[in-house]
């Protein structure tokens, strides 16, 4: 208890008992029972054998109305993004023989689910971190893994991967360079047989 300015004594709530100006203390994360914690082990293994790749992410900071916009944008490619102990995570890859360690990571990690290959996807989320680079909000993305390859995708991989035009972009760019000869063959036939 305190004495106000009035002379009114102030009582302190336990949640700011311990901040000299009145800010909350972070309260201590509830603890999951191990049913609890079997199920979302049993989850993420479901998780594992639906989806082809995996993206680490720290979170941290990042307001929730943020992280809905990229639940959204991930919907459209069928992915998702869920947080997911990294302890159990552990447990979850080791049941399904993947030698790969989530806890590497510090903090806190939100992991996309891709159900399809990385290129699918990682442009558009790359955008999203753009969007949210000029916001002044960050999103960093720590790793990930290939269930289909068996490797780990580290967070330059990702990125190079992301600056990739789109996969209908580089076929046309691909078409055009294979068609390019024939066009220039075609063209020298053609004056070759006007001068005729």
């Amino acid at each position: 208890m305190t004495l106000g300015a009035s002379g009114v004594i102030i009582k302190k709530s336990a949640e700011t008992a311990g901040s000299a100006k009145g800010r909350t203390k972070s309260r201590p994360a509830t603890m999951l029972t191990k049913q609890q914690k079997s199920k979302q082990i049993e989850a993420s293994q479901q998780l594992l054998e639906k989806n082809q790749t995996l993206i680490f992410t720290d979170f941290t900071g990042l307001p929730t109305s943020d992280l809905k916009t990229l639940r959204q944008l991930l919907r459209e490619f069928d992915a998702q993004f869920k947080v997911v102990k990294k302890r159990l995570l552990k447990i979850a890859f080791r049941k399904r023989g993947i030698d790969y360690d989530p806890t590497q990571f510090a903090g806190q990690v939100g992991v996309i689910w891709l159900p399809k290959d990385l290129f699918a996807v990682a442009g558009k989320i790359y955008q999203f971190l753009k969007e949210l680079a000029k916001a002044k909000k960050e999103l960093k993305i720590l790793g990930g893994w290939d269930r289909q390859t068996k490797k780990e995708i580290t967070a330059e991989e990702f990125l190079t991967i992301a600056k990739l035009p789109a996969r209908e972009v580089l076929l046309t760019q691909i078409a055009f360079m294979l068609t390019m000869p024939l066009r220039q063959i075609m063209v020298a036939l053609n004056e070759r047989a006007k001068k005729i």
